[in-house]
This record gives C-alpha cells, structure tokens and sequence, in this order.
C-alpha cells in the first residue's frame, strides 16, 4: 500500500532487522489486527530506520528473509513505530487550529520568567548577553578579565532583587584583540573544570545587532553561557515531485553533543565570524549534504526567525537566516563530516504532521520549516492563530 513516504517491510516469524544507516537493530513490531496496513492479516513489520524508501537512500540490510514484502507507511507512524508507541493518523492541517505549531515555537521560547537569574554583560555601557549569577560568581577569580559592577551580594543577584548588577571586562581590555584573547583564556579554565562542555573550536562574533563590528570574538560553545546574539542559517532543500513539495530530510549522528538523533535540516549551521551568510551556506552545503557549490549558490535567502530561551544557566538569544534551495529530481545527498547518519525525501504534507503533533525535530529546526508551510500556503490565514503563529516565529531580537 502506497501511504507517504516511508518503506516497511514485512517480515514472518519474528526476524530482527539491522538497519545499517542507523547502526543499531530494531526488533520487528506485531501488527496483528490491523491486517489494513498489509491487506492480508496479520503480520511483522519493521520500518527502514530513516523513515524512506530503500530505493531513494540506496539503504541497505541484513537479516531480511528473500520473501520479505514492502510496503510504504507515512513517516510520522514510522517515527511512531521507532520510538514504540502508537500515533493516530491526522489529515493535513487545513482550516483547522494550528495549536500544535505554536507549542513548537514555545518550545523555544521557553523559561523567561528566569530573566531575573541573570545579570546584564556589558562593554561600554553596551548590552551584549546575559550571565546566570552562578556563572557570575566564577568570573569573579578572573578579577583581571571580568568584573561585577554594582550590588555584588549573591543572595540579592540570585533573588532578582539586584538591579543595578551587571558583569563587564576590565576596562585595560581596550580593543577586541585583547578583549578575544583575554576572554579565550578564561574559557579554556572553565571548560577544563566542566563548566563549558560541548566545544566547537569555532569563533562567534559578540554583538549588539547583526553585522556591526564585533566587541570581540567568544569561543562558539561559551555563548548561550554568555547569553550573547548568536546567529545561524538554516537551509530547506526540496524537490517538486508531479506538483507536490517534498523536503529533504536529515537525521542528526547519535554522537552529536545536542539533539543526537533527532531531525534536521538537509543543511544548517552557525554563523562564525568572517564569513557572510551565502557563503556559509555554499559551506555547510558541501560539508552536511555533498551539494556542489553551483548548486549550493542557487539558494535563496527568504527571511529569518528568531527566539530566546532560558535553561539550566543559559540563555540562547538566536537569529537564524532562512534559505530555500530547489534540488533536481535526481540529487541524491551525502554526508562529509559525519554529523549527519540519513537523509530522507518526505512529502511536505507528512512533515507538517511530524511537527505539529511529534518532537522529533530539532526545536529550532521547526521554526524554520513553520516558516516553510506559512510561506509555501500549508498553513493558511484562515486558520485559526495564524496572525499569532506569524508573529511568534520572530518572538526574539531581530535587530
């Protein structure tokens, strides 16, 4: 049966199939009783790991009996299937409440009634990020490089009561060299003492809006710790199949420090200093999917969205630029530098149902493909929150 965009295969007898794009086995799943999914009773069935068909990802598996049979299944009950629980099928959302979107765009918008944990990090009376008090009372041994300006009592910062607090480097830091290199050396004692995990060995530019010059550089991983503006690009790569949009979709390397596993973009990262936004996209094209810069240089940029975050102590105040990039018919993706495990092509009406009722995406990855359906008319003025839903894509600084 022909149903979206996911291959099973239907196996006899209890068989355990070890999907190679995913390097781990997945036992078969009983589907006795819904004898419609097969249309000749009950049976075992398994779906390809990646959600696609073996004949789009040039998948392969062992374990599998020559008398196998496939058939296709939506992504969204495979992803159900993976993650062993049952999801009811729902249409396309068509004048229907797209509340299942907007908890998408909450989900990264969360916990800014903390606000008051932190402290303002200042240069020049300039606001750049927002420091939790903990971490503010550890700059504190580096009284060369940071200082607390105002109230200094930890109880009052930690209630929220300190106002006038905020946290600034030493005014002998004079130049963004100094200021970078200083800095730099304070991360690598806090990152040796497990404070700072998850390190990039990439630059991110300090700023108070997008593209003026930088107050100084800060190691990529010590951002959302430093509350600073961090910028990035998000790519949508799509076929057009008999009229219908499918998106290419990745699925993040189990290794990766944050979202292991989870989906992606076919092409996204940070926006590091140095280089503009085009030009990062024409790199992370080559680098996440194998898409040849003649290619890669046909993406369009179409907007951004924004949104800020609280957990734990960090504070993620992101921009990320949009681009939709059309691919040929016959472009099949590769990875180069191992962050990604799979790609799979998904009609556009299966990845609106993945978003709206599953958290299968990366958080910030779904703000970006919202973007994609308002854009491309899956998601309508006439549905009910859209102005809302609209608006709240850019709920963080877009300055």
């Amino acid at each position: 049966m022909m149903r979206g965009g996911a291959e099973w295969v239907s196996c006899r007898g209890g068989r355990t199939l070890e999907f190679l794009s995913r390097r781990r086995g997945m036992s078969v799943v009983d589907w006795s009783g819904r004898p419609t999914m097969l249309g000749d009773g009950a049976g075992e069935r398994v779906c390809l790991g990646n959600g696609s068909s073996a004949h789009d990802l040039g998948m392969c598996w062992k374990g599998a009996r020559s008398s196998c049979r496939s058939s296709r299944m939506s992504i969204r009950s495979a992803l159900c299937m993976e993650n062993g629980g049952v999801m009811e099928e729902k249409p396309v959302l068509y004048g229907s409440e797209l509340q299942g979107f907007a908890d998408r765009v909450a989900a990264c918008n969360g916990g800014r009634a903390r606000s008051t944990e932190f402290l303002p990090f200042k240069i020049d009376n300039y606001t750049l990020g927002y420091i939790h008090h903990r971490l503010a009372q550890h700059l504190k041994r580096f009284s060369d490089v940071f200082s607390i300006e105002g109230d200094e009592d930890v109880s009052r910062i930690a209630s929220g009561s300190s106002k006038l607090s905020y946290v600034t480097l030493d005014p002998s830091l004079s130049s963004p060299e100094k200021r970078t290199k200083a800095v730099a050396g304070v991360l690598e004692t806090l990152k040796g003492e497990g404070l700072i995990t998850g390190w990039r060995n990439e630059l991110y530019p300090v700023v108070q809006n997008y593209g003026e010059p930088p107050f100084f550089l800060m190691e990529r991983a010590a951002a959302k710790h430093f509350g600073i503006r961090s910028f990035g690009v998000h790519m949508n790569g799509y076929v057009n199949i008999d009229g219908e949009k499918h998106l290419w979709v990745a699925r993040r390397s189990d290794t990766k420090s944050t979202y292991p596993g989870r989906l992606d973009h076919i092409v996204a990262g940070g926006q590091p200093e140095g280089i503009s936004c085009k030009e990062n996209v024409i790199k992370e094209c080559d680098e996440e999917a194998g898409i040849p810069r003649d290619l890669a240089a046909k993406a369009v940029a179409v907007g951004a969205v924004s949104y800020d975050e609280i957990y734990g102590d960090c504070y993620s105040r992101d921009l990320l630029f949009c681009y939709d990039l059309e691919l040929p018919l016959d472009f099949q993706p590769y990875n180069k530098d191992g962050e990604v495990q799979s790609f799979m092509r998904v009609p556009v009406s299966e990845v609106v149902n993945v978003i709206r009722d599953t958290e299968e995406y990366k958080p910030n990855c779904a703000l970006v493909i919202i973007d994609f359906f308002i854009r491309h008319g899956y998601i309508t003025p006439e549905q009910k929150g859209y102005i809302h839903l609209l608006q709240s894509l850019r709920s963080g600084d877009t300055s």
